[in-house]
């Protein structure tokens, strides 16, 4: 569902064009599929200190090491910054986030499989080289100046834009790590419930899988310090979306929504151009000064959707972007509680009761809150502790009625079992985390490369 792309030369003739873009990702309920997307922060396990693009200990290490198992590689200006397989794809994020993007499957059990097929390929490889990778959401220790620039140039572009547009955009691209799961729609009618749900919703999520409590060596006083940066980083495309709730939502509102998003860049002839803060309605009209004359195609648009960072973001299918990367049970119960929520009518229903209610100001004051609070933040007088409890209610009865077997005759529903024992406990990762540093590791942030390591 993610990874790298074909490109589509298709030319935009107008903005139904872009409309029919998104709506061709309806698909019938049997052809509904999940993506699973993953960061992880590389380190030396010399010093700790963070892996650079090249050397004996590096992402170019990794990822050469990698096509050992049949990845292809995939280079950029002559440097190698990707891999693709089967519909998957492993790529950098700009500080050498090292991401997985998974490929479009049936079950959770495939998910899971696929990502412990990685995570065993990776640590093949980085402790040949002397390397491993967290599974934090957030680097624990390495300062914002001292993370190595990845040889990608739309990250170029994005972080000299960033500057210009909040105060966390480059605390976002070089020191955050996330999971993500991409999830199907059947029309445009069950794709609003599913947005405006998982919207609402987000927050839960974010505070469940809440990883990140740690900065330059020190608790940072947030479960989620990657959800809280999110709060300053370009308000034009980031957020709630609050306009997703309002009568006359659908694919047009949400292309009306996107061509007002300021652009990043143009890629032509293998290069980024950049046209960061310029508008793709200008690009429509053959008006883009970066490409003078030139109109876009399906590729410029599909660009475009790529470079917008809503809580939710849709493209044609939907993406959960709310939480911190977790340990290796996380990230197979992460794609687990979405599909669970979501991929069932009677469970839409359900969570719709749940959130119908909520107005646009209680669920960004969610929002706000949950970075620092998790599962003991609030809304309109319920505990989101006492609502992740009832949403994996409601996802258990979507997985058992799914009734996907593993070879040992268990459903999906065992992948809950790591967010069962969470709220039973009224703790994320994050809450254990910061009860390890204040206690057993007396305040040592080293250990944390000990703990967290896959």
């Amino acid at each position: 569902m993610s990874g790298l792309s074909a490109p589509n030369a298709t030319p935009v003739t107008g903005k139904a064009d872009l409309v029919e873009r998104l709506a061709s990702g309806c698909k019938p309920k049997d052809q509904w599929r999940i993506g699973t997307e993953h960061e992880k922060i590389g380190f030396a396990k010399a010093d700790y200190s963070p892996l650079p693009y090249d050397g004996p200990t590096s992402i170019h290490a990794m990822l050469s090491g990698l096509q050992r198992f049949g990845w292809a590689p995939v280079e950029e200006a002559g440097k190698l910054i990707a891999l693709k397989r089967d519909g998957a794809s492993v790529s950098l994020e700009p500080g050498g986030q090292f991401e997985l993007s998974g490929a479009p499957l049936e079950h959770i059990h495939q998910t899971c499989a696929e990502v412990s097929r990685h995570l065993n390929e990776v640590k093949e490889v980085a402790d040949e080289i002397g390397a491993g990778f967290l599974s934090l959401g957030f680097r624990p220790v390495t300062r914002l100046e001292d993370v190595p620039v990845m040889p990608k140039g739309r990250y170029k572009i994005m972080r000299d834009y960033m500057q210009k547009v909040g105060t966390h955009g480059r605390e976002m691209m070089f020191r955050t790590c996330t999971v993500q799961t991409n999830l199907d729609f059947g029309s445009e009618s069950d794709m609003v419930r599913k947005l405006r749900v998982s919207l609402a919703l987000q927050p839960v999520g974010t505070a469940l899988f809440a990883n990140s409590p740690f900065k330059e060596g020190k608790l940072n006083g947030y479960k989620s310090y990657r959800s809280r940066i999110w709060l300053d980083t370009d308000a034009d495309r980031t957020g709630m979306l609050p306009w997703v709730f309002e009568d006359g939502m659908g694919f047009e509102r949400y292309v009306d929504y996107a061509l007002d998003v300021p652009m990043y860049f143009v890629h032509r002839d293998g290069r980024y151009l950049d046209a960061s803060g310029k508008s793709f309605r200008d690009f429509m009209d053959g008006k883009l000064d970066v490409v003078p004359g030139e109109t876009p195609t399906i590729s410029d648009w599909d660009d475009h959707l790529s470079t917008i960072f809503p809580e939710v973001r849709l493209k044609q299918f939907l993406e959960m972007r709310g939480s911190d990367t977790v340990g290796w049970d996380g990230l197979c119960a992460f794609p687990a509680f979405w599909v669970g929520l979501l991929y069932d009518d009677e469970a839409l229903t359900v969570c719709e009761d749940i959130i119908k209610d909520w107005t646009a100001e209680q669920r960004q004051q969610l929002r706000e809150d949950v970075p620092a609070q998790g599962l003991q933040a609030e809304i309109a007088g319920r505990s989101l502790l006492d609502i992740a409890a009832q949403c994996l209610d409601v996802a258990r009865a979507t997985l058992n009625g799914r009734a996907r077997m593993n070879g040992y005759g268990e459903n999906e529903t065992v992948f809950l079992q790591h967010l069962d024992s969470m709220v039973r406990a009224g703790q994320s990762n994050a809450d254990r985390l910061i009860d390890l540093f204040n206690g057993e590791w007396g305040g040592d942030i080293d250990q944390c490369y000990r703990e967290c390591i896959y």
